[in-house]
Formats: structure tokens, C-alpha cells, sequence
């Protein structure tokens, strides 16, 4: 039978203040390159970045019933991530329940199905990734889970996961990794603050990165142009 939990356990907010100015790509390196959703998973409009604690939800194709049971498990700082029993691409969300997940302090929404109404999400600011914009409506009929693993866009989310959203795609970090994981990204902060000082002042990167010797490994020449000739 169909469940909605009710009492997820979520990564600590003072944990995921920290990932506010950390970026998707950077998370998804520090964490071993795992966690990042399918790449048609596209903000609706640019600049977008949140930051916050998973509330899952399946839906039926072409139905978008079980939406309004997840709204009621929202909580400020959260973000609500759907996935399809099936592929769908049906617009299954739209300014309306944007409206109901602002009011309950939602940050966005992940959702690997279509989505409408994009002017005016865009005009609210409500940030949203989605697989397609699609107009067409859903019906309310099927009963599916609320806050329970969910396989969205490729990745294995469970409630109360942190994912981490911007222009360059949608992360998830595992609950119970979220504070190691955070450690490694603060150190690849550092680390690219140093490199990027040094490039600015004209260095290379063949010389940070210590590239010149694999090159010659791999049988790179250089010629000049009258020799080669």
C-alpha cells in the first residue's frame, strides 16, 4: 500500500547554510563525482541556486495527485524533488502549487517530468528543474508514496537528502555524508582560489598542473612551422 512518511530526519540546517555559495559541480567532484542528476534536468530560468533538504514524491503518468500530499510535508528550507512511475513528461506543475510550496518556505523544485506556467514561475522566482515544458495537464487519480528513496533523473534520493541546485545542474549528497562532504568541498574552494590567483597573474596551466612530462609521455612535439614543413 501506498505510505507518506511524516517524520523524515533531515540534514541540519546549519549544515546546509554551509553549501549555499558551494556550486552543483563542485559538490559532485568533492563527493567522488557521484550524485549528479541526468543533464536534461535544466533550471526553467537563469540565475537559479538553492540549496536545501529533500521531500520526495512519486506520481503517476499524467497525474499529479500526490503533489498536494507532499506540499502538506514541506517545511521551510526544504525542496520538493518528484519523479514519474513511468517517464512523463506532462506538465505536471504550475504556479499554482508553486504558490502553496512558497507559502510553506520551500526553496524549489527537482522534477524529472514536464512542467507549465514557466512566465509566470519565472516572474515569482520560484526556481525550478525539470526535464521538459510541457502545457499539458494532469488528472488527480492514482495514489503513490511521499517521502520515500526515489530514483529521480538517474540518482537514488532519499528523504531529507541536501541537494544542491544551480545553472550547471541538480547534486544530491546523502543524508549521513552531507557534513564530510562538506569538508572536502571547502577544501576544493580553497584549492581553486589558489590556482585561480596564479592564473590571473598569467601562469599556465600546463605549469600548475604539472602536464608538460605526461604530454611528452604520450608523444606530444612541438615544431615550429618552417621545420615541420
Amino acid at each position: 500500500m501506498p505510505v507518506c512518511v511524516t517524520d523524515v530526519e533531515r540534514v541540519p540546517t546549519e549544515i546546509v547554510a554551509l553549501y549555499n555559495d558551494a556550486e552543483s559541480s563542485t559538490v559532485h567532484e568533492a563527493q567522488g563525482r557521484k550524485g549528479l542528476l541526468a543533464a536534461y534536468m535544466t533550471p526553467i530560468y537563469r540565475p537559479a541556486k538553492i540549496a536545501g533538504t529533500a521531500v520526495t514524491c512519486e506520481v503517476a503518468p499524467n497525474d499529479n495527485w500526490m503533489l498536494h500530499v507532499a506540499v502538506e510535508q514541506c517545511r521551510p528550507g526544504d525542496v520538493l524533488v518528484v519523479a514519474p512511475t513511468s517517464p512523463c513528461t506532462d506538465g505536471f506543475f504550475g504556479d499554482l502549487l508553486a504558490t502553496s510550496l512558497r507559502a510553506r518556505g520551500v526553496l524549489g523544485l527537482i522534477i524529472d517530468a514536464g512542467v507549465r506556467d514557466v512566465a509566470t514561475l519565472t516572474q515569482m522566482q520560484f526556481p525550478v528543474w525539470s526535464k521538459a515544458i510541457h502545457g499539458q495537464g494532469c488528472v488527480k487519480e492514482t495514489v503513490c508514496n511521499v517521502n520515500v528513496p526515489i530514483v529521480c533523473a538517474g540518482q537514488l534520493i532519499n528523504p531529507g537528502d541536501l541537494v544542491v541546485a544551480d545553472d550547471d545542474g541538480v547534486v544530491v549528497v546523502g543524508r549521513p555524508e552531507a557534513e564530510c562532504v562538506y569538508q572536502k568541498v571547502s577544501a576544493r574552494l580553497a584549492k581553486e582560489d589558489e590556482k585561480r590567483a596564479r592564473l590571473a597573474t598569467g601562469e599556465l596551466g600546463l605549469d600548475i598542473y604539472n602536464m608538460r612530462d605526461s604530454l611528452r609521455e604520450k608523444g606530444l612535439r612541438y615544431v615550429k612551422q618552417s621545420e615541420d614543413s
